[in-house]
């Protein structure tokens, strides 16, 4: 089957890599992570599909790799079939009604974050500065705090465009047409905005090797 019919671009996201969900039964994240750059690989040498990340999500995905003791070799591979591009921030326009929902967005959040603070100063205030039974060097102040950063997260961050990376992610696939992959729930709300279509990173590699499948066996070539 001719590859033209499957010539597409994809801009991946740090979350793609990292979720458990495109792992095998007992395989490791180095095992997956081939797996995957290897499937990358081989749809770029019989299919034409390009595969990109911006350079802020290529760091923030190099450092977490890093610390998950993933070897030379699979970085080796990721810098050879992942192309790395720089979003034109300049010449990508954003429909103005993006920024007034974002706008809206985060003042609402705003109102929510506040609540939020102001429900565990009442909590610290009723709360008695003594060690826990289960924390000995936690009290319930402590725990209240805890328990703030855990909820002003929730209120502020998840679910919204709040960082380089994801915009970064976004602007890019606007100007390549391409599709973002991502298991970020709140980068897949934002591609209906920015009029992108998207993948969740889990269905990726299965989307790969249906791809490959239609490779006609006698002219499929591979890195292997």
């Amino acid at each position: 089957m001719s590859s033209e019919a499957f010539k597409q671009r994809f801009v991946l996201d740090t979350s793609l890599f990292i979720t458990e969900e495109i792992r095998a039964d007992d395989e490791s994240i180095e095992d997956a992570v081939c797996r995957l750059l290897e499937l990358i690989a081989n749809a770029r040498l019989n299919l034409g599909i390009s595969c990109y990340v911006p350079p802020t999500i290529h760091d923030e995905l190099t450092t977490m790799l890093a610390d998950r003791g993933i070897s030379d070799e699979t970085f080796a591979l990721l810098n050879t079939w992942v192309i790395r591009k720089h979003p034109d921030r300049y010449e990508i326009s954003i429909p103005a009604n993006v920024v007034y929902t974002f706008v809206d967005e985060m003042s609402d959040r705003v109102n929510r974050g506040l609540r939020v603070s102001e429900e565990a100063v009442r909590r610290a205030e009723r709360s008695a500065d003594e060690p826990l039974d289960e924390h000995e060097h936690k009290t319930e102040v402590d725990a209240v705090i805890s328990d703030l950063r855990d909820k002003y997260r929730g209120a502020m961050r998840t679910g919204v465009l709040d960082s380089r990376e994801d915009f970064d992610l976004l602007i890019l696939a606007r100007e390549l047409d391409a599709g973002v992959v991502t298991e970020d729930k709140g980068i897949i709300d934002w591609t209906e905005d920015f009029g992108l279509r998207y993948l969740r990173g889990r269905e990726f590699p299965d989307l790969l090797e249906q791809y490959l499948a239609a490779v006609d066996p006698e002219s499929k070539r591979s890195i292997d």
